[in-house]
């Protein structure tokens, strides 16, 4: 082992949001397990709100992003924070490269976001390896492929979309960025064209997924690039326990103070008999969106478990606590996987971004997809007619349309009570197993795909 880290140090960089931050902190402990030293790297501003967890081993680092007194708050717009961060950051990135090459662990491969693709220029000036990491599915990163290629003609037409290794799609089945074109003209630049300006020079493309989840897709990105899927980068507790107590991601931007009361009213639930909520830590809800959630949990007579951001919890009907204090209970946060793993959970109601769409799955919990933007909607096609682990509230994810009560009560009902409920279970329970099978040590798919990037790095 000593012999090991003195060959390879990894250095990984994520953008500053929950779900790139806890994938890549994941992939950065299974390195770490493989005997690589490895430094995990964000923005100087997140960090001040990281809370870390006292068996996070992984030692943090920081670059500037250009705002390190407020962040992305403290941009006019979310196209000034990238455009600035793009400016900053290679220097800045640079610049701890060298401090850390001074420090007697000189780094000899950098891990990178997608999001950050200049990283790459700071490795190849520096003579590193450079490995780019895709947060999101194979799929979507396909789809942004083929629209970065002129493949795939943008604003869309309304007929079917066929694209290589993926089932038949309709236009609101695409990312947001493609289906509602000009929504978010600074995002789509970075997703489409920035991510992917440089990905054939990366030496290695590494992907938080598994083949067997993705197998036709992840066979035909093969052909671009070097791609390895080396998820579901989830703890390893709930997968294959290579990892010894690695229960959580480490580092959480939001401090789950009322887990252990989660924890304890779901254990005087019945098995598969709760709702679980959540819109995640970026999602802005709308109130008239939030009214029609909590009356459709209400209508569905089931007992739930909803996270509201602290920011959010303004915007829940009034006396609605009271009403629902004997079926509910409504937190500001808590630890999304110790809630999934509970045996009480039925359910997992969510607007599915790609992280949360793996632990649900890696745990065999049905989902009630309720896409917003992004690459939602087609998390939310895969979900419901691919995978079929899951159902879907609705897939138009358009400002005008709400989804209503019904709708929610409707899938809670279907997948708790209904003939279709027993079948998203049985699949949910397949792809559980798949997931386990995809990291056991040794013989699965993303276990051997990690070996072999630790093996060319040592």
């Amino acid at each position: 082992m000593e012999n090991i880290e003195k060959k390879a140090h990894c250095l990984v960089l994520s953008y500053p949001g929950q779900g790139h931050i806890n994938p890549m902190l994941q992939f950065s402990k299974r390195l770490q397990h493989s005997g690589v030293k490895v430094t995990f790297s964000t923005t100087y501003f997140i960090s001040k709100s990281i809370h870390r967890d006292s068996s996070s081993s992984i030692p943090l680092e920081t670059i500037s992003d250009g705002f390190d007194e407020g962040g992305k708050g403290q941009a006019e717009s979310i196209q000034a924070y990238l455009e600035r961060f793009w400016q900053v950051g290679p220097k800045s990135l640079s610049e701890l490269v060298e401090k850390m090459n001074g420090s007697g662990f000189p780094v000899n491969c950098i891990v990178y976001d997608s999001l950050l693709s200049w990283a790459l220029d700071v490795a190849k000036k520096f003579g590193l390896i450079g490995a780019v990491f895709l947060t999101q599915s194979c799929a979507v990163n396909s789809i942004y492929y083929h629209v970065n290629k002129g493949l795939l003609k943008l604003p869309l037409a309304g007929n079917e979309i066929l694209l290589p290794g993926m089932p038949p799609l309709q236009p609101r089945d695409m990312p947001s960025f493609a289906y509602d074109f000009g929504s978010y003209p600074a995002v789509f630049d970075f997703v489409v064209r920035i991510q992917f300006s440089n990905i054939e020079k990366a030496d290695w493309v590494l992907c938080n997924s598994f083949y067997e989840l993705e197998q036709e897709v992840a066979e035909w990105l093969k052909k671009l690039w070097s791609i390895r899927t080396i998820g579901p980068a989830i703890p390893s507790v709930y997968l294959d326990e290579q990892i010894e107590d690695d229960k959580d991601y480490g580092f959480s931007i939001f401090k789950a103070n009322n887990s252990d009361a989660c924890i304890k009213w779901l254990n005087d639930r019945a098995k598969g008999s709760v709702v679980y909520v959540s819109s995640g830590s970026m999602a802005i809800v709308k109130a008239e969106e939030m009214e029609e959630l909590a009356w459709g949990l209400k209508a569905s007579g089931k007992h739930f478990l909803w996270v509201v951001r602290e920011s959010e919890q303004s915007k829940l009907p009034k006396n609605f606590r009271e009403e629902t204090s004997g079926k509910g209970l409504v937190v500001n946060w808590c630890r999304q996987l110790e809630v999934l793993a509970h045996e009480a959970t039925g359910c997992f109601v969510t607007h599915c971004g790609w992280n949360s769409t793996l632990e649900a799955l890696s745990l065999g919990v049905p989902m009630v997809a309720m896409p917003q933007w992004s690459d939602q909607p087609t998390n939310a096609k895969y979900i419901t007619d691919v995978w079929k682990i899951g159902l879907t509230a609705s897939a138009n994810y358009n400002e005008e349309i709400i989804i209503r009560r019904e709708a929610v009560e409707y899938c809670i009902r279907e997948i708790l009570e209904g003939e279709r409920g027993r079948e998203i279970r049985k699949n949910a329970e397949k792809w559980r197993k798949l997931a386990k099978d995809a990291m056991a040590e040794g013989g699965g798919s993303s276990d051997q795909n990690i070996n072999e990037f630790v093996a060319n790095l040592v």
